[in-house]
C-alpha cells in the first residue's frame, strides 16, 4: 500500500501474496462518519445504489451515481444466491465500469480538493469501491457508516426525539377548501415565521384535485419533513395547515400527528365567490387541460351522482369556471369538510376565528399580520 500526495488519501496496490484478510483490513482503512454529524463539511453527498434505491429514499441533498444499474444489481443479487464468488465477480466488473463513466463526468466537474461522502445500502462493497478509486485519485472522499439504514434509523429515532423535546407551540390553520390556507402559510414564511409545509413536503394539496405530480415515497417523505424540522428553532411558534393524517398517498408521521392534537387552532373564512376566484388562480393547470380535470370528476359519481358531475362536465366546457367551483365547493368539498374539534378531528376547537373579506393581496396581507400578533 503506498500513501499518495493528497492529505488522508492513498493508493491499494494488490499481488498475488496477499491474503483475503489483508485486503479485507485494506478495505477498513477508510475515514467514516456516523450520524449524528453535519453534513455542511462536504462538497457533495454521493448515493451509489441503484437509481430504484435512491428514488425510493435518499439523503437531503444527495446525488446518485449509481455503480450498478437497476437490472445489474438484480443480475447479481439473483447469482449470489447460487455462486457468491462468481456474483462478487460479475459484480465488480459491473462497478469498474461504472465507475470509470463517472469519472469522465467527475474530472470536468469537481475540483481537486472536492471532499466527497459517498453511501450504499449499508456501507458494503459498493460504496467503499467508488471511495477507494476517489481517494486512489486524490479526493478525500468519506464513507457514511451503515450506509443508507443508518441514515434512516437515525431520522425515526431522531424524528420522534425533536417532537418529544420541541418547546414550539404549533399554530394550526383551518378552514374549508379555497379560504387560503396555503397562501396564508406562504404569507407568514415571508414575514419571517417559521412554517411547517406538509403539503409542500408530500407534493400534494390534500383533494381529489391536489395532486402536483408525483409524490415522494413515503420514506422520502419523513426524511424530508425530519429535515424541515430539524431547521426550524422548536422554541419559537410553527405555522402549519390543520391536515388529515393522509396528504394524498402519504401518512403523517405518528410522533407529528400527536404533537398536532395540541396546536392551537385558527378557522379561516372566506366568502364562497372568493373562495372560488383564489382557487381560479391556484389551479390554472386545469384551464388548459380540461379533459383531464372532467376524468378526475367522474371519479365522483359513485358519490356524488351522475347527474351532478355532468352538470360539472357542461360548465367547464362552457368555460364558466366561477360557477363551476362554486358548485363543487358548495356540493363537494363543503359536504366532505370535517371542522377542528369534531368527533372525527385530531384537532382541538378552533380558539379563533380569521375572517378574510375577498382573495385580494391587501386582504391577506392584512390577515397574516392578525395571525402574526395573536
Amino acid at each position: 500500500m503506498g500513501s499518495s500526495d493528497s492529505p488522508g488519501a492513498f493508493v491499494l496496490t494488490w499481488n498475488a501474496h496477499q491474503t483475503s484478510l489483508e485486503w479485507a483490513i485494506a478495505m477498513q482503512e477508510l475515514e467514516t462518519i456516523s450520524l449524528p454529524h453535519s453534513l455542511v463539511e462536504f462538497s457533495s453527498i454521493i448515493d451509489v445504489r441503484s437509481p430504484i434505491e435512491f428514488t425510493d429514499d435518499h439523503l437531503p441533498g444527495a446525488v446518485n451515481l449509481p455503480v450498478l444499474s437497476d437490472e445489474q444489481r438484480v443480475e447479481v443479487g439473483t447469482l449470489h444466491k447460487h455462486d457468491p464468488f462468481s456474483a462478487r465477480i460479475l459484480g465488480a466488473r459491473y462497478i469498474s465500469v461504472n465507475c470509470a463513466e463517472h469519472l469522465r463526468t467527475l474530472e470536468q466537474t469537481w475540483s481537486r480538493d472536492h471532499q466527497p461522502l459517498l453511501y450504499c445500502w449499508r456501507g458494503g462493497l459498493r460504496s467503499h469501491s467508488f471511495t477507494h478509486i476517489l481517494r486512489s485519485v486524490g479526493w478525500r472522499a468519506r464513507l457514511l457508516e451503515g450506509g443508507y439504514k443508518s441514515y434512516r434509523k437515525y431520522v425515526l429515532s431522531n424524528f420522534r426525539e425533536q417532537l418529544a423535546g420541541s418547546k414550539a407551540t404549533f399554530y394550526a390553520l383551518t378552514g374549508l377548501t379555497g379560504t387560503g390556507k396555503t397562501r396564508l402559510l406562504s404569507l407568514l414564511k415571508q414575514a419571517g415565521a417559521q412554517v411547517l409545509d406538509l403539503e409542500g413536503l408530500a407534493n400534494h394539496r390534500g383533494s381529489l384535485l391536489g395532486s402536483q405530480g408525483p409524490q415522494p415515497s413515503q420514506k422520502l417523505f419523513e426524511g424530508k419533513l425530519h429535515e424541515a424540522l430539524s431547521q426550524l428553532d422548536h422554541n419559537q411558534p410553527i405555522y402549519i395547515e390543520a391536515e388529515s393524517n393522509r396528504i394524498g398517498q402519504r401518512s403523517i408521521p405518528a410522533a407529528l400527528w400527536q404533537k398536532l392534537h395540541s396546536a392551537v387552532v385558527t378557522e379561516v373564512r372566506l366568502p364562497l365567490t372568493a373562495r372560488a376566484q383564489l382557487l381560479l388562480e391556484d389551479y390554472p393547470r386545469f384551464l388548459s387541460e380540461p379533459v383531464e380535470l372532467c376524468s378526475l370528476l367522474d371519479k365522483l359519481r359513485p358519490l356524488r351522482g351522475h347527474e351532478q358531475v355532468d352538470h360539472w362536465h357542461t360548465l367547464i366546457a362552457e368555460k364558466d369556471w366561477i360557477s363551476f367551483l362554486q358548485s363543487i365547493l358548495g356540493n363537494h368539498y363543503d359536504l366532505c369538510y370535517r371542522p377542528a374539534g369534531g368527533p372525527k378531528s385530531n384537532y382541538q376547537k378552533p380558539s379563533r376565528i380569521l375572517d378574510i373579506e375577498d382573495h385580494s393581496e391587501a386582504s391577506f396581507q392584512k390577515a397574516t399580520e392578525t395571525l402574526l400578533n395573536l
